[in-house]
């Protein structure tokens, strides 16, 4: 009898550690995935930091950001005859404007523009730090076709068992609000003990960085699913479109009167004199309207704004009242998890709590291998020693 209660248990040991050799690359995965999300957070910042052509300080105290029709006659002074497509103002008025143009040529290109000057610096890469780092993160380079990529599902689904080490960890970790408090950390008592330590540390304080992560996260998934299987949250409806009979006629080969970029964005300043344009989109077919987009009283959510661009009237507001409860909480998703809608300051915020939830999982990981890697050198040290006693008694 004690013999079989000896072979379930021990049966019972070696699952064990096979389960926990089977978790490692879990572990490392999610490593991986929030590690590069914290580099992520901050990649605009870095491309700023190695890239002289994205800077754009202001020459003097007083100076003054250009309006969007001087922006467009420098740009045509720098590249004649090209045509542009949107102009982007970044959130920091430190990184130079965004303007998308297409070239007599047929060549299409983002140059680097500076607000102040209107001096072209130069032209963004196609696939520049910035996005291939977050591609990475978000999907693992994989492409996009037809639909989300297998790496998008991959890297959502990770938001489970994050999720759940949050609960599980909240009820296992009693009284967890006295680290707080009384932060321990021995970094004398041995590596398992030092691990643990930093596990707890980092654990507690990234409580509500966790939460965020997790829930963003779980969004992220149930958006690829809703995406694949062609289903829509949106109350947008159908996008308007200039009337046709609202199209100036005029002469073969000649362009039609348009307003100007800056009687398109006083229009919008009239209609919504709260909101801090920071991006315009121009039509681009005869029928399309002149998209004004920008951040309101509710930080979390663009608001876009289209204007006539033959007469200048707001025909159309997307706002934050206009959406749906569903909307307002899965559009806020997106910017809460990566923290880019109110600055450097908050970013930097968002790049502590994500190396300390990296440093969290990576502490967490030691521990695991740790007493795994215990446990398995006692297991071939007992069969070992069995085997000499089986070999002895023979």
């Amino acid at each position: 009898m004690d013999g079989t209660v000896s072979r379930k248990t021990s049966g019972a040991r070696l699952w064990f550690v096979f389960h926990g050799w089977l978790a490692l690359p879990i572990w490392a995965f999610l490593f991986f995935v929030c590690l590069t999300g914290s580099i992520a957070t901050v990649s605009h910042e870095i491309v700023w930091l190695a890239n002289p052509e994205v800077r754009a300080n202001a020459p003097s105290a007083d100076a003054r950001l250009l309006s969007y029709d001087e922006i467009m006659a420098a740009v045509e002074r720098e590249e004649p005859g090209a045509r542009v497509r949107f102009i982007s103002r970044p959130v920091k008025s430190i990184f130079a404007l965004t303007v998308a143009v297409t070239r007599p040529n047929g060549s299409s290109s983002r140059l680097y523009v500076n607000p102040y000057t209107g001096a072209v610096q130069g032209e963004q890469g196609a696939f520049d730090f910035r996005r291939f780092v977050r591609a990475l993160h978000a999907w693992l380079l994989m492409p996009f076709d037809g639909g989300f990529p297998i790496g998008w599902y991959a890297v959502s689904a990770l938001s489970i068992p994050l999720l759940g080490s949050l609960i599980t960890g909240i009820v296992v970790y009693k009284r967890f609000w006295r680290v707080y408090l009384r932060p321990r950390l021995r970094v004398s008592k041995g590596r398992r003990i030092f691990w643990g330590d930093l596990h707890r540390l980092a654990g507690a304080w990234s409580i509500p960085f966790i939460a965020i992560m997790a829930v963003t996260g779980g969004w992220f998934l149930i958006q690829a699913i809703l995406g694949d299987n062609h289903i829509s949250i949106s109350t947008a409806g159908v996008p308007p479109v200039v009337s046709r009979s609202g199209v100036p006629v005029v002469a073969k080969g000649a362009a039609a009167p348009r307003i100007t970029l800056e009687q398109a964005a006083e229009a919008v300043r009239h209609q919504l004199p709260d909101l801090d344009p920071s991006f315009v989109q121009f039509p681009s077919s005869a029928y399309d309207h002149i998209s004004v987009g920008g951040r309101g009283n509710y930080p979390l959510i663009f608001e876009s704004v289209d204007v006539n661009p033959y007469n200048g009237k707001v025909e159309r507001t997307r706002r934050v009242s206009d959406r749906s409860a569903l909307e307002l909480v899965t559009g806020s998703m997106r910017p809460l998890h990566t923290g880019d809608f109110a600055g450097i300051w908050l970013k930097l915020v968002y790049l502590l709590f994500g190396l300390a939830l990296t440093t969290l999982v990576f502490s967490g990981m030691m521990v695991w291998t740790k007493r795994t890697a215990i446990e398995t050198v006692k297991i071939v040290r007992e069969r070992r020693q069995a085997r000499l006693g089986l070999e002895a008694a023979e």
